[in-house]
């Protein structure tokens, strides 16, 4: 009764590892094809120029970082997988030009990345200087950039954009786009409306004039109205765009390049090749010292692999060179931790213990030591992550969960096959297979 209970459960955790991988790798299409970085699929990079020139010298750093943060954010919702977004300094011959650098993993169409990216448009409030209010266009119908006032507010204090229908206009309803913006600059609306009544303050996007309203009275609450010629189509994709991320300065592409795969497809079938043979060579190992726990320790480190490709598929996780060697890293800390619970199983039997006591009590011990690496591991895993660069962070993903997945393969999954088997230590087989080391 007690094997038959524990083979049930046996074949539930088999059952359900082999169906995890059958589904993400046969369903769903290209949905859960392996994803891979830059250094193994190539790529395209993109090099933006980050105009700050109506940026005061402390605001620098800080528009900066959200303008890769919106790049990011923007780049990451059209499903492209660990994309490197960074931004650099330097230019030609050390000018001071900021650069903003786009990296798209498996992207090797230049005009597919640009539309990735996109046009975010910048979003201006200017204020329309007393007397130039009629001058506020020229005579070929752009802007007069002499009429205008920077007042500060820009999209970068963003909270949302939401499509509204002014239904005052007749039987048509007008769209217009609805504005929030964070506690900052609302206050700072609310400082440019009470301060300026009667005055028009512009509205720009792109640095295209949308409208210029007259300040009737002030706006307290954080709301702008942005109306204009605008369809419900194009309404709703500025509504879209602004809360993919508004600049918080003007970019322009400055250059365009697909960049190939530095490791490429050679070096990742050596390194698949190379981590297959590890695996037979180490389970030979296991097998030859540990026996039967050595046979239970290889098939947990199946399932476990099996477990890790699938959620590489599911979650899904982009894998680059350091990705891999994060992967190749916990697989070997699951071997540790199956030879930590063999040690102590056969100091168990040592001591007398039958089977069943000795299973259960080398699992306890050995566990103490287990969880206290594997949290060491774990903690390791989340300060790469959280510091690291988007390499880095790569690799502590796959470290991190990896770390997680072994203990699950290693405490549940070996444990419940070595209990279901039911060893009798009184008979001579028994004895054979559980014993450790080459002595008959």
């Amino acid at each position: 009764m007690f094997a038959l209970r524990y083979s049930a459960v046996l074949v539930l955790i088999v059952s359900a590892a082999v169906g995890f991988f059958v589904y993400t790798t046969t369903g769903g299409g290209d949905r859960f094809d392996f994803k891979f970085g830059l250094d193994l699929s190539g790529g395209t990079q993109l090099v933006y120029r980050a105009d700050i020139s109506k940026l005061p010298a402390e605001g620098v750093a800080d528009s900066l970082a959200t303008l890769r943060e919106v790049i990011e954010r923007r780049v990451n919702a059209f499903g492209v997988g660990e994309p490197l977004v960074q931004t650099v300094q330097g230019g030609v011959l050390g000018a001071g030009e900021h650069r903003l650098i786009v990296e798209l993993p498996g992207i090797t169409d230049i005009d597919e990345a640009v539309r990735l990216i996109g046009e975010t448009p910048l979003l201006e409030f200017k204020l329309v200087k007393q007397g130039m209010e009629a001058q506020i266009v020229t005579a070929s119908g752009t802007p007069n950039v002499a009429a205008f006032t920077d007042t500060g507010l820009t999209g970068e204090y963003l909270s949302r954009a939401a499509l509204e229908f002014n239904s005052a206009v007749g039987a048509l309803q007008e769209p217009t786009v609805r504005v929030d913006f964070n506690a900052e600059g609302a206050k700072l609306f609310s400082d440019i409306t009470s301060k300026n009544i009667g005055r028009e303050l512009a509205i720009f996007l792109d640095g295209n004039l949308v409208s210029a309203p007259v300040i009737r009275d002030a706006i307290t609450n954080g709301t702008a109205i942005i109306s204009g010629n605008f369809t419900p189509e194009t309404a709703r994709e500025l509504v879209r765009n602004l809360n993919l991320g508004a600049l918080p300065v003007p970019i322009e592409l400055a250059s365009s390049q697909t960049i190939g795969a530095t490791l490429g497809e050679e070096a990742l079938r050596a390194g698949i090749a190379s981590g297959v043979i590890g695996f037979l060579v180490l389970a030979a190992f296991m097998i030859l010292w540990y026996r039967l726990p050595g046979v239970i320790a290889v098939v947990a480190l199946v399932i476990y692999v099996g477990l890790m490709l699938a959620l590489f598929k599911l979650i899904p996780v982009v894998l680059t060179a350091a990705g891999i060697a994060g992967f190749i890293l916990s697989v070997g800390l699951a071997v540790d931790a199956n030879i930590l619970i063999a040690e102590r199983l056969k100091e168990e039997l040592a001591a007398g213990k039958k089977a069943e006591a000795a299973i259960r009590e080398g699992f306890a011990r050995a566990w103490l030591a287990i969880r206290d690496s594997n949290i060491a591991h774990i903690i390791a895993a989340v300060i790469l992550f959280w510091f690291g660069t988007s390499l880095i962070k790569g690799f502590a993903l796959v470290f991190g969960l990896g770390v997680v997945v072994s203990m699950l393969s290693a405490i549940t999954i070996s444990r419940t096959f070595l209990l279901a088997l039911g060893i009798n230590m009184e008979k001579p087989l028994g004895k054979f297979l559980m014993r450790s080391g080459l002595k008959k």
